[in-house]
């Protein structure tokens, strides 16, 4: 499974030049600092340019719009998180089974999730196509290439189903504070998984175990 790009790549795969760099780095540094101060919802291109003390036309040349400036604060973080669980060590990373991969990632996922996540749902109301954003594409794929591996049937479905647990939105607001939360909904993803896992193996193990009614011919 292949890196997707957080950040749309520079076309001809031209190196940035030094200031353009400087500036891009500024203007995520002062988008940062707004988040803090506002919060990431009250955040605005004029605002960020203002604080990065460029004009607006830079920060839309970076990064396009809203959604593309949200994606480009995620892009280092996130990049990180699809080295450790496509390259890492195990659980997260290959060499477990599928069904600790799972575990590991939902685990991983939804911290990942609480620290990142006003930052997420910025990114995911200003790009309208939040399943499009190339972070949850790359989730998906990869809760279906596991869920495949484990024996359960229907794989991209489920993974689909399973990809809406993590929504920043709903576990912000899932209650509970701190890590006490986080190990509630870690362990509430265990559950889920493995009991998926199970059920789909079980209902192997019957359809092996099902008899086959030998139908003689009727003599008339």
């Amino acid at each position: 499974m292949n890196l997707l790009p957080m950040t749309p790549v520079p076309q001809g795969g031209v190196p940035e030049r030094r200031d353009a760099a400087r500036n891009r780095l500024a203007i995520l540094e002062a988008a940062r600092a707004l988040i803090r101060d506002v919060g990431a919802s009250r955040v605005t291109m004029d605002a960020v340019a203002l604080r990065a003390g460029v004009g607006k036309a830079t920060v839309s040349r970076h990064f396009g719009g809203k959604a593309g400036l949200m994606l480009g604060l995620l892009s280092d973080s996130e990049a990180t998180f699809q080295k450790r669980y496509i390259f890492g060590p195990p659980p997260l990373g290959p060499g477990a089974p599928p069904v600790e991969r799972l575990v590991a990632f939902g685990a991983e996922r939804m911290a990942f999730i609480l620290e990142f996540g006003e930052v997420l749902r910025a990114a995911d109301l200003a790009a309208g196509h939040r399943l499009d954003v190339p972070a949850a594409v790359l989730v998906r794929r990869h809760l279906s290439f596991l869920l495949g591996a484990a024996g359960v049937p229907e794989a991209d479905i489920q993974a689909l189903f399973l990809s809406a647990i993590f929504d920043a939105e709903v576990l912000q607001n899932s209650g509970g504070h701190g890590q006490e939360r986080v190990r509630a909904l870690q362990s509430s993803w265990q559950v889920l998984v493995t009991g998926l896992v199970a059920a789909a193996a079980e209902n192997t193990l019957g359809e092996s175990r099902r008899p086959v009614n030998d139908v003689s011919p009727s003599c008339s």
